[in-house]
């Protein structure tokens, strides 16, 4: 092989190299994916909907967000009892189904900042004449609904010990159809949850809202700043700040209110109040 030969045949791949080189810069970089875990089964915040689309406020709310942040969001769709465990084991980045800040789960996660009050309440039959203190209805036998996984169940533990028959679901669905079969006495969750979706409806004609707002967070959280988030795994601190600043956007230019008068006739956060239309 000529000496001329080679040097051409060693060009030759140089350039094949340089031009190689050069599609892998120019080629557009992946785009960053996150999985977002939510719960599916809380109207009007989280639905499946008859096509098997996850749709309510909260997936609707996340979709702007990533949006915003630009990056590609999947939501991995669970019951709400094995959420906070998926997440602590990595199945997911952001836990996307709002949570009370209870002192417990703070240990193990960072929140966002919060994207409603949606306090707890009694449901219970319209013609009920309960005293709801311990002393009140200790002794009645009353089956109480409760959601597995959720705050409501140690909040009950604590300010209303021994005085229920606690009945444990995995959704509100279910807590609703056992309520109106009268195989429980009240349920014990989410006040706007109930209003919307069984309060406000014809066949919750015969039931109401009872025994006052119960916030189910950390205590030590001060009345002005109270209020349910999303939240990810200690250690994802920066994540969750680039949601806050995507939330922050969507409230303050109102897409927030757009979105969440798609699903709710009342405003969830005090913030609010500046996108509201007289």
């Amino acid at each position: 092989m000529s000496p001329s030969f080679t040097k051409l045949r060693s060009l030759v791949a140089a350039a094949g190299l340089g031009l190689a080189a050069l599609a892998v810069a120019s080629a557009p970089a992946a785009a960053e994916k996150l999985l977002l875990g939510n719960e599916g089964v809380y109207p009007p915040f989280s639905i499946v909907d008859s096509d098997g689309n996850l749709t309510g406020f909260e997936p609707e709310l996340a979709r702007e967000v990533c949006k915003r942040m630009d990056v590609e969001c999947e939501f991995v769709v669970m019951d709400f009892k094995a959420l906070i465990p998926s997440i602590l084991q990595g199945k997911f980045n952001v836990l996307t189904s709002q949570l009370s800040p209870t002192p417990e789960r703070l240990k193990k996660l960072t929140y966002s900042e919060p994207i409603i009050y949606n306090p707890a309440t009694f449901i219970v039959k319209k013609d009920s004449d309960y005293t709801f203190t311990p002393e009140g209805l200790k002794g009645k036998g009353l089956k109480i609904a409760l959601q597995r996984g959720a705050s409501s169940i140690p909040y009950i533990d604590k300010h209303f010990p021994d005085v229920f028959e606690k009945v444990l679901y995995d959704n509100p669905d279910q807590m609703r159809l056992d309520l109106m079969a009268g195989r429980i006495d009240l349920v014990f969750d989410s006040k706007l949850n109930w209003t919307f979706e069984l309060i406000m409806k014809p066949e919750g004609k015969d039931w109401k809202i009872a025994g006052g707002d119960h916030w189910l967070g950390d205590e030590a959280v001060p009345q002005e700043k109270r209020g349910y988030s999303w939240a990810v795994r200690k250690g994802d601190e920066a994540l969750i700040e680039r949601f806050n600043v995507a939330i922050d956007q969507v409230i303050t230019d109102c897409s927030f209110t757009k979105i969440r008068e798609k699903f709710l006739s009342v405003p969830i956060l005090a913030r609010e109040q500046a996108c509201l239309t007289n």
